[in-house]
């Protein structure tokens, strides 16, 4: 997993970036807010650095909508603005941490590392997304309420899939959480997400696994795509 750093300045994103990888974090970049979206639509990120002023999506709005689709991951503003009604405006759309502009690399890198270590804590106990609840000690799961039995291999999966939700997991990533990459055949992945999606999906009023043709499959937080 990695660092997302979203900034529309191209100097900062890439001392941004070398920083990151100088420190050992791996870590993907993006300058415009719907490229930052969609990366975040297509990986799981253990933290989002995000610049607040940006053409075609300010950092405010790509927050907003990151929070709407039911992704948590943590969220650090960076910003000029400084007053407290802009810290609190950035708080109110989702971010987890504010950091102005101009910052020491160290404090930055820093706030990060405590983002990350938080978040590693509460996925240790609970994940959810949308209707799906997953309880890691307990080994249970709910959607909507409604408590759902899944065998070892169902939860293995859904597992996998709310770890990167909303992003879209590959076949071989799931393979990998069933077989530790060595399936038995070509169809058993197959024949493992029908019987997921039997629990999971067909009892309910819409389906939140959904195939990715060619690719692999996601988890949608509301029906038609929406939030998803």
């Amino acid at each position: 997993m990695s660092v997302l750093v979203v900034d529309d300045d191209i100097d900062i994103l890439t001392t941004l970036a070398d920083q990151f990888e100088l420190a050992g974090i791996p870590v993907d970049c993006a300058s415009r807010g719907r490229q930052a979206l969609e990366l975040c639509r297509q990986n799981h990120y253990e933290v989002i650095v995000l610049d607040v002023m940006m053409p075609g999506g300010d950092g405010l709005s790509v927050c907003r909508e990151l929070r709407r689709s039911g992704l948590s991951t943590p969220i650090l503003f960076l910003t000029a603005r400084d007053t407290l009604d802009d810290k609190i405006d950035g708080f109110e759309a989702g971010a987890d941490d504010y950091l102005v502009k101009p910052f020491a690399m160290r404090e930055l890198l820093s706030r990060v590392g405590a983002l990350r270590k938080r978040i590693s804590r509460q996925q240790v106990h609970q994940l959810r997304y949308g209707e799906l609840t997953m309880d890691l000690e307990l080994r249970t799961v709910e959607r909507a309420g409604v408590a759902l039995r899944l065998n070892p291999q169902q939860f293995a999966l859904l597992h996998r899939l709310l770890l990167q939700a909303p992003a879209v997991v590959s076949r071989e990533q799931l393979e990998e959480a069933l077989w530790g990459g060595e399936p038995p055949d070509s169809d058993a992945l197959r024949s493992h997400l029908y019987q997921l999606r039997s629990v999971v999906d067909k009892p309910f009023a819409y389906p939140m696994i959904l195939t990715v043709r060619g690719y692999g499959y996601r988890l949608q937080r509301e029906p038609d795509g929406g939030g998803g």
